[in-house]
């Protein structure tokens, strides 16, 4: 039941995500990503997306892209549905299987997955699918410690860790959980080693960018109200993302009110449940961290919060990872699964299992009805214009930079569904200079420093013999008329959509160092070596399984005999 349910659901939000290219807000899918410094997060901007373009870089040179993105996407929603009703069988072992349905029901369909799948955010759903298996490996090496139980939870912080923010969720609450059932020192201190080995590839990203500082923007960031609910109770309901375009429209009017009721009804149900019986430590320790993320999200949208946050923006290293605080209320969710399993447990007593399942299930699912089908249709795949590759083909692999225009981070093209960002960044074989900055609500937010504001000053102001001394070979003009400056005698390529010039006499772009690489590299190995001896080893462990299960039988027939 648990995989037809989380099949189910998957298949109703994801279906329209297969075929062409998804290129929606942050979610860029190109056919083949370039393997350049900006993928292994060494070209001096914040590693965001690391190791994630490193991944979809190697793997996109044996499948599209678009068949990536769209795939992975929905092992995301598939693998919530799983990891989090297994949790809840566990640890709610009353519940049944139509408690372990239940809790893949508020796993996969919720506010948090639709306003994430919104803002095209779909490599953080990767991170929170591998939460509440995180929770079950910890649990694992408590109860059976040794190398195998350990090099599967590592697999998972490698999971997790295909975006930044997912290894910090997947470190938190295996911290969590290992304080509550006191693993040992040396298994802890062995998990602590291997999260920093899955975690290196952005770590060290981090290191060599010259931009990790933001700019600020924890108001603009904070967890935005939503209508009738204020910050709390948007927490509670697991909506509040900053940006309110990238909302269902059921979230936007008093409905919210209504659908967060009957979510908190079933949840109100579940604790009840739990608080009869005497509770697994684990249970409260999710718990306490499920109550204590939505408090502290909801307290970052107030005056002081913000205040703090700010201040931790502007003078802390790395903070730029707390900035969009509604984020973390993944961290509730697990208890929150748990809670909906503990809902279908006490109905049980009441009425048939198929009836209690039916019941939470109406309640979480009907309430939010736009989630199916990409997010209400807003999430389609688009066909990317052939002039891209063409373009793309005529710079080639270049050791020059590629400055593109405009300079917005966000546009809105033609032939997408949308805003969304460029997806020549992720095309281009060569260092490119792209965004001016994020722009939230007329405040400019991470506007770039250094080499990379100097690019952007020079190309606004038409100076094209500064832009060859700062190495800047190739302008991209994407459908917009060309900057000031620029000759049609440099003019490459002149499309519907865009426009290539060549910069004459550019010198070299100032690249990374060996070591840089060197590390980045290595980094990255090491990521994917966590991620395949984990999946080897539960691999082995499922084949002796079926093994001893099989020369089993025998044995108990003959003893039947």
């Amino acid at each position: 039941m648990l995989f037809a349910v989380s099949g189910l659901l998957t298949a109703l939000i994801c279906a329209p995500f297969l075929g062409g290219h998804l290129i929606y807000r942050d979610a860029v899918a190109v056919p083949r990503f370039a393997l350049t410094p900006s993928a292994f997060g060494i070209d001096g901007s914040a590693p965001r997306a690391v190791p994630q373009d490193a991944v979809l870089g190697v793997a996109s040179r044996v499948v599209d892209g678009g068949w990536l993105v769209a795939l992975l996407a929905a092992a995301a929603l598939f693998g919530a549905g799983i990891g989090y009703g297994t949790l809840a069988r566990r640890l709610v072992p009353s519940a049944g299987a139509v408690g372990s349905a239940a809790a893949a029901v508020v796993a996969i369909w919720n506010p948090f997955v639709a306003e994430r799948l919104l803002q095209g955010q779909w490599s953080l759903l990767i991170g929170y699918a591998a939460l509440a298996p995180t929770v079950l490996a910890v649990l694992s090496c408590a109860s059976r410690p040794g190398r195998r139980e350990l090099s599967k939870c590592i697999a998972l912080f490698a999971i997790a860790g295909f975006t930044p923010t997912g290894s910090v969720l997947a470190l938190i609450i295996a911290v969590v959980v290992s304080v509550a059932v006191r693993l040992p020192r040396r298994p802890t201190a062995l998990l602590l080693a291997g999260w920093l080995v899955t975690a290196s590839p952005w770590l060290v990203g981090a290191v060599v960018s010259s931009a990790s500082a933001s700019s600020g923007g924890a108001g603009a960031f904070a967890v935005r109200a939503e209508p009738g609910l204020g910050s709390f109770g948007t927490a509670l309901g697991l909506g509040g993302i900053w940006n309110a375009d990238a909302v269902p429209v059921s979230r936007t009017s008093w409905w919210a009110t209504v659908a967060t009721a009957a979510f908190l009804g079933v949840v109100i149900v579940g604790c009840a449940e739990l608080l009869r019986r005497r509770t697994d430590p684990v249970v409260r320790a999710l718990a306490m961290l499920a109550a204590g993320t939505v408090v502290v999200v909801s307290l970052a949208a107030t005056g002081p919060g913000i205040d703090v946050m700010d201040a931790a923006l502007a003078h802390v290293p790395g903070a730029g990872l707390l900035r969009d605080t509604q984020k973390y209320l993944a961290l509730a969710v697990p208890f929150l699964a748990i809670a909906a399993a503990a809902a279908v447990a006490r109905l049980r007593r009441l009425v048939p299992a198929g009836f209690a399942l039916s019941a939470v299930a109406l309640l979480v699912i009907a309430p939010l009805p736009d989630l199916a089908w990409g997010v209400g249709g807003a999430i389609r795949p688009v066909t990317i214009p052939a002039e891209y590759t063409t373009v793309t083909a005529t710079i080639g692999s270049d050791d020059r930079t590629v400055a593109l225009w405009p300079t917005a981070t966000v546009r809105t093209l033609t032939w997408t569904n949308g805003p969304s960002l460029s997806p020549l960044p992720r095309m281009v074989d060569a260092p490119i200079v792209s965004g001016a900055g994020l722009v939230v609500d007329g405040d400019t937010f991470d506007a770039p420093t250094g080499r990379d504001a100097d690019v952007i000053a020079s190309l606004t102001a038409g100076d094209t013999a500064r832009l060859a001394a700062l190495g800047v070979g190739w302008v991209i003009v994407e459908e917009s008329a060309p900057p000031p400056g620029l000759s049609t005698a440099d003019e490459m390529f002149h499309g519907e959509h865009l426009q290539l010039f060549r910069i004459p006499d550019a010198v070299t772009a100032p690249a990374p160092s060996a070591v840089a690489w060197t590390a980045a590299i290595t980094a990255t190995a090491a990521w994917f070596a966590a991620l395949i001896v984990g999946a080897v080893v539960s691999l082995v462990e499922v084949v002796q399984r079926r093994l001893r299960k099989t020369s089993a039988k025998p044995s108990a027939a003959s003893d039947h005999e």
